[in-house]
């Protein structure tokens, strides 16, 4: 198994995708890349601490490769805007990929130049040493399956589900609904 550690806006969004991705063992929503020894909601929603709401994904490379995980990444997100996310402001929102070893590194950087050729504005995506990742509350984990017919679900999540879908149909899951 192989785990990326990615942020790319509120990790609600990554974590509903990534749980419909064959190959997709374990998706944990949380934090990383911060300042702070620790990272609780209520502080890292303050942009205070630094860290990036995050999504942990664990997957089976014989089944997916590290380059879809990866471009799916940058399709499912606007790695061209800076600290935010739509109406998600502050660091905490930024676009990064946090990595474990230099062929993570390598794979993370080969996966931006290639999405910045469908990118008309520059990626900003942060590439940078993952140093410690923590899990979310557990109310966060695996949210838009628990608040389907939440505001934010319904107008922001799964519209991007749909989308990623379109480009990436044969990497979903045969059975799941939205």
């Amino acid at each position: 198994m192989t785990t990326y550690v990615l942020a790319g806006g509120c990790f609600w969004c990554l974590d509903a995708i990534y749980r419909r991705i064959k190959g997709v063992e374990a998706v944990v929503s949380g934090y990383a890349g911060g300042d702070a020894s620790d990272a609780q909601y209520d502080l890292v929603s303050t942009g205070s601490t630094n860290h990036a709401e995050s999504v942990q994904v664990t997957f089976d490379e014989k089944i997916i490769p590290v380059d879809v995980i990866l471009d799916l990444f940058f399709t499912l997100h606007d790695p061209t805007s800076l600290n935010r996310q739509g109406a998600d402001v502050g660091p905490q929102y930024r676009s990064a990929i946090f990595y474990a070893n230099d062929d993570q590194k390598t794979a993370a950087e080969a996966a931006r130049d290639r999405a910045q050729t469908i990118w008309e504005r520059p990626i900003v995506t942060e590439i940078t040493p993952l140093e410690a990742f923590y899990a979310a509350e557990p109310y966060h984990q695996d949210y838009f399956a628990h608040n389907p017919q939440a505001g934010y679900c319904t107008i922001v999540i799964a519209p991007k589900i749909s989308k990623v879908r379109q480009k990436f149909t044969r990497w979903f899951k045969d059975n799941e609904e939205d």
